[in-house]
């Protein structure tokens, strides 16, 4: 085992690391025999028979029957409506914010015109209404070359991206997982989906501002339920070795989402269906919701939970006591920063994205050509890829696999992360690959953390403290964005320079800071691991 530890370590060659895992192989070696102790001592208790141990012995991939496997695809499914109808806003603000009047207001570019027309014009200096029409009177094209109009971005932008939606979606999560510790976590999952896709379908119909927060919230509220319904079906299905694997398969829907709504709010606005454009995004966008929701219904069992549920006792507050008490400890501490620093880079350039590629002059076609395939392609195979890994590691490292494999990938990505801002397109788009493969591993890699490192009664609630803790540090991020646009625009830098340099600091740069705060939880993560197993094995008697 030190053997395979020390040529991970030549591999990587960084003396921080190199000293990071020295003390982590040292610190190993003294709890392995205590640790081990208390493990046969659980498997060797009369009628107490380890069933994780049993599983072992047959290969893993012997595990997945096709009925888990359709179960997994239900649940991808679900995921991806879930991140579709989330990200529609971030497409088609701009489309919005001009018909139902938000946000701000800023000079930009005529896309029917040809780039020859302007003649080195950048109608984005234009910081008036009346600067930008003279600038244009020439009337070199017969609509003008540049316009006045809302933008798509402002303070009302980012509470309907950010807090309109993530306060109600951390603390619905927070109440809701109570009751799947108990009752049908299947039912209550696609009672879910089909709310949240009703409130996907009706902002199709809205026309003013304040219908659109309400549904935001309610969108929110809705969608709070997929993360910990799903995560807890799923580690009920899949064995310790495969479920890294079936939450990777299951965060794919991320990336299919996220993707799917550049496709759908690029070409159905542009295809201006009954001459509404974006309007219908929305609408096709909530209806496979219900439908699916109902196969659910009919198709899906709900599993044998991994704790007897007779034994859950307590009352909400004191199992939330119970929660925030393991959540108090070092490592979850430690990765529930990190996931939030992660986290907070995410949601950041997720919902200004197509904002941007439209500041520095791409046409929605282009944006769409791009980036309605690229998420999708990186990010699925890197969760897939780092669930294999982290798997496979951590039979021979233990949990620390995981949290390696977060943190140097992280590192690896960064640079390709500040690169998409750097460059011009068409080579921005293609920085995106390699920042989604390896900047996207430690989604379902977490998650897998997160549940090992709790009692198992506790795990739903704990996954939806998660999410709560992540989401409102790391949803709320985007709050910042104006203020440090607007900082960069006093200096007298353009509008898609403040763009970019805000982005500067609030995508590559959490990269960073996140990857070291993971290796840190290494230190401490082997003592609450034993811990939890402890707790689990009192459980049981």
């Amino acid at each position: 085992m030190c053997s395979h530890l020390h040529n991970l370590i030549k591999v990587r060659k960084s003396d921080a690391l190199f000293n990071l895992l020295h003390f982590v192989t040292d610190h190993r070696k003294t709890e392995e025999a205590e640790l081990d102790t208390d493990v046969d001592k659980m498997e060797k208790e009369p009628g107490n028979i380890n069933k994780a141990k049993v599983e072992e012995e047959v290969p893993w991939y012997r595990t997945l029957t096709p009925y888990k496997l359709y179960v997994l695809l239900i649940l991808l499914v679900t995921y991806l409506l879930n991140q579709l109808d989330r990200y529609m806003l971030a497409i088609s603000s701009k489309a919005m914010a001009q018909e139902i009047h938000f946000g701000d207001k800023a000079c930009m570019k005529n896309t029917s015109a040809q780039d020859s027309d302007f003649n080195g014009l950048k109608c984005e200096t234009f910081s008036s209404a009346d600067s930008c029409r003279n600038a244009t009177s020439n009337l070199t094209h017969a609509t003008g070359l540049c316009y006045y109009d809302y933008n798509g971005q402002g303070l009302e932008y980012q509470i309907v991206a950010g807090p309109a939606f993530t306060v109600i979606y951390t603390f619905g999560g927070i109440f809701i997982s109570y009751a799947a510790e108990k009752y049908n976590r299947k039912a209550m999952l696609a009672a879910c989906l089909m709310f949240w896709s009703v409130m996907t379908l009706l902002t199709g119909f809205v026309k003013e501002y304040w219908q659109l927060v309400i549904l935001r919230f309610g969108l929110g509220f809705g969608e709070s339920g997929c993360g910990p319904f799903a995560v807890s079906i799923l580690t009920d299905y899949f064995t310790p070795e495969t479920r890294g694997f079936a939450l990777g398969i299951y965060n794919w829907g991320i990336y299919f989402g996220y993707s799917m709504s550049y496709a759908f709010g690029n070409f159905i606005s542009l295809a201006n269906i009954n001459g509404q454009g974006w309007r219908w995004t929305f609408i096709l966008s909530g209806i496979p919701g219900l439908a699916v929701g109902l196969l659910m219904f009919v198709s899906l069992k709900e599993p044998e939970r991994n704790q007897n549920q007779l034994e859950l006792s307590g009352t909400a507050c004191q199992r939330l006591g119970k929660t925030l008490k393991n959540f108090c400890s070092p490592s979850l501490l430690l990765i529930c920063l990190a996931g939030s620093i992660r986290n907070a880079s995410g949601y950041v350039f997720a919902y200004n994205t197509q904002l941007y590629f439209t500041q520095i002059g791409q046409t929605p076609e282009q944006i769409g050509k791009y980036l309605s395939w690229i998420p999708l392609v990186g990010g699925s195979f890197s969760v897939l890829l780092g669930g294999f890994i982290s798997d496979r590691l951590v039979r021979r490292l233990g949990l620390y696999s995981r949290i390696l494999v977060i943190g140097v990938s992280l590192l690896i990505a960064a640079p390709f992360a500040a690169g998409t801002l750097y460059f011009d397109p068409p080579g921005a788009y293609f920085f995106q690959i390699p920042t989604y493969i390896f900047g996207e591993m430690w989604v379902g890699i977490t998650l897998a953390v997160v549940v090992e490192l709790v009692p198992s009664e506790i795990k739903t609630t704990a996954v939806a403290a998660y999410l709560f803790i992540i989401s409102n540090i790391g949803g709320n991020a985007n709050l910042l964005v104006p203020p440090l646009a607007q900082h960069f625009e006093s200096q007298n830098y353009s509008k898609s320079d403040s763009l970019r340099y805000a982005l500067y600091i609030m995508y590559p740069g959490p990269y960073v800071y996140g990857a070291l705060v993971y290796l840190c939880s290494l230190l401490v993560i082997r003592r609450d691991k034993r811990k939890a197993a402890k707790e689990n094995y009192k459980s049981d008697e």
